[in-house]
């Protein structure tokens, strides 16, 4: 292991606490050694409900280690989400740190939970005996379901290896390499940002907890502990690159893209701002072991569309149309994906399996073979490149997180005063895609009731879930076959009373935020989020805003202070006179 090759070289570094990779693995063995005492094993599923830190990594070791497999629960999701995913993984062990001072899920009585705080590092420095095949567990993910139930996609050993085996030959990680650890362990990207570095003796680099919401953070820590590979999803990175000094990142040598579509503009964008870094495109769904296909991004030759690439190392991709054959070279069809990579399936759900996990009707005589149905549009380029061209379903992608529309209407209807409703995505004047709810209620669109309405789906699902805007209808709009007609739903319609901003402050606040949100006309009295704002365009308006004012501005205060003419005040509260000849060092919380 890396841990016999470099035992002194430093595995991790979390701020200023720092792990090398003999410390990591004498942590991560006395926690396996609790983990098999604790009678975890083969086919085991452990919870990690850790916020990113050291010890977060030693849990998945252990659990590695233990033979078994882990299950993310991640500490930013609303209670319910956590409760519900606990109560249907039904996990073995719950680990935990109580330095974290986070409330624990309701998990069943049959889960143990152990403390990764009181796991003393140290005692015997034997690796545990691992009795794992390649086909059994090693992550399960919960991601959003179209019957308002997330779904746990099971990936397996020789999926994960494959995926990293093929990374490392591709990208080629070396000892002298920094990456960037910044997703959230809910979202399987973060698999390969941890275990690639750790299989190659690379150092870990673990970006405080929430620090991903904040592009000047990630600049910061960039340039700080000079990373040379990270990854972004195309929104955050448009956010990154618009940060000032975002040029002085010339650590970079890998950007990694995946998540959503990467527009050509942004491959542009990044190849002036940073020359030296090669731009990766990856596409893959949870149902596989995070990525399927990738694509080496040129800005010239990408200028017209940038694809997801061509298929990883045992991997088949095939464009399919509903008779499960494959349409010709240009032609758009269905998705659907085949090899090693493939999930085992859903956790505890063999119906939801057996639907989305089909015969593959291509192997050879002889030979058997599942393929996974994407749900997603493509065709083949005549270069053998796939272009990814939407969805065929209701599942939409908003900032990079996979979302099943059924997901929120569940929680909507689950709310008492709300009678049938509809979720629907529209392209915001920005040309980002935004929620917008429909609902019928006895009251119609009464402002308080949508106040708690809101309050409601914030405590059960993720930020990027909650709808940018709810309106209310007598009664939803239906087809003459009695379906919801999407396509007469009403546009969302701004009735508030315009007040234009005055002073200077209010003028670059209001500046920033039409250009952002592509509002033409700003008031004095709009409210951010409700104007369609969400954690991203946040990150992007808090970048502008410490350029044009010249101050050093917390993310959080526009969070705090979301309505225009407040946060004009706020900032001039404690914005000093000088403030605007040289950056002032402000606590603005």
């Amino acid at each position: 292991t890396q841990a016999h090759r470099t035992p002194d070289a430093i595995a991790v570094s979390a701020g200023e606490e720092h792990l090398t990779y003999a410390e990591l693995n004498q942590w991560a063995n006395s926690l396996a050694r609790a983990l098999i005492g604790h009678g975890v094993g083969i086919e085991s599923y452990v919870a990690v409900y850790i916020e990113r830190s050291p010890a977060m990594l030693v849990a998945l070791l252990a659990t590695l280690k233990a033979s078994a497999a882990y299950i993310p629960l991640e500490p930013g999701y609303p209670a319910a989400r956590l409760d519900f995913m606990a109560q249907d993984a039904v996990p073995d062990v719950l680990l935990f740190d109580s330095r974290n001072a986070l409330a624990l899920p309701a998990i069943p009585s049959a889960t143990q939970c152990i403390d990764v705080a009181e796991i003393a590092c140290g005692g015997e420095d034997a690796n545990p005996a691992r009795k794992t095949g390649a086909t059994n567990a090693v992550y399960a993910i919960y991601t959003s379901g179209s019957t308002g139930r997330p779904k746990g996609a099971i990936n397996t050993q020789e999926a994960l290896i494959n995926r990293l085996t093929w990374m490392q030959d591709t990208y080629q990680l070396t000892v002298k390499d920094q990456v960037l650890q910044k997703t959230p362990l809910g979202f399987d990207v973060s698999g390969w940002e941890i275990f690639w570095p750790l299989l190659n003796g690379a150092t870990l680099v673990l970006a405080p907890p929430g620090a991903q919401r904040d592009s000047a953070a990630i600049v910061d820590l960039i340039m700080s502990a000079a990373i040379t590979v990270t990854h972004f999803v195309p929104p955050m990175l448009n956010a990154f690159l618009e940060e000032p000094t975002v040029d002085g990142c010339t650590s970079l040598r890998h950007i990694i893209c995946s998540g959503e579509a990467l527009a050509p503009t942004t491959v542009a964008l990044c190849a002036e701002k940073l020359p030296g870094a090669g731009i990766h495109n990856l596409y893959g769904p949870t149902e596989a072991a995070i990525d399927v296909s990738s694509w080496a991004c040129n800005a010239m030759r990408d200028s017209h569309g940038v694809p997801i690439g061509k298929p990883i190392y045992n991997t088949r991709l095939h464009v399919l149309d509903d008779a499960l054959t494959q349409v010709p070279i240009g032609a758009v069809g269905e998705l659907f994906i085949g090899g090693l990579g493939l999930a085992r399936g859903y956790l505890n759900r063999p119906g939801l399996t057996a639907e989305r996990f089909i015969p593959d009707p291509f192997v050879t005589e002889g030979t058997s073979g599942v393929l996974y149905r994407t749900g997603d549009l493509a065709r083949f380029r005549d270069d053998g490149a796939i272009e990814y061209l939407g969805r065929i379903d209701h599942q939409v992608k908003i900032r990079g997180v996979r979302i099943e529309l059924g997901d929120i209407e569940n929680a909507i209807r689950d709310y008492a005063q709300v009678g049938d409703c509809v979720v629907v995505v529209r392209e915001t004047p920005s040309g980002e895609p935004a929620l917008v709810a429909y609902l019928t209620t006895p009251i119609g669109s009464d402002d308080e009731l949508m106040t708690q309405l809101s309050k409601h789906l914030k405590s059960r699902l993720p930020e990027p879930m909650i709808p940018a805007t709810i309106i209310g209808l007598e009664a939803l709009p239906l087809s003459p076959n009695g379906k919801v007609d999407r396509n007469a739903l009403p546009a969302p319609v701004t009735t508030r009373d315009f007040i234009p901003p005055v002073s200077e402050t209010e003028i670059i606040i209001a500046q920033s935020w039409s250009s952002i949100l592509g509002v033409p006309e700003i008031s004095k009295y709009d409210h951010f989020f409700e104007l369609g704002g969400h954690s991203l365009s946040a990150t992007r308006v808090n970048s502008r805003l410490r350029g044009s004012l010249n101050i050093e501005l917390p993310l959080r205060s526009l969070f705090d202070h979301p309505v225009l003419a407040e946060l004009a005040e706020h900032i001039d509260s404690v914005r000093p006179p000088s403030a605007d000849n040289s950056i002032a060092e402000l606590d603005l919380g």
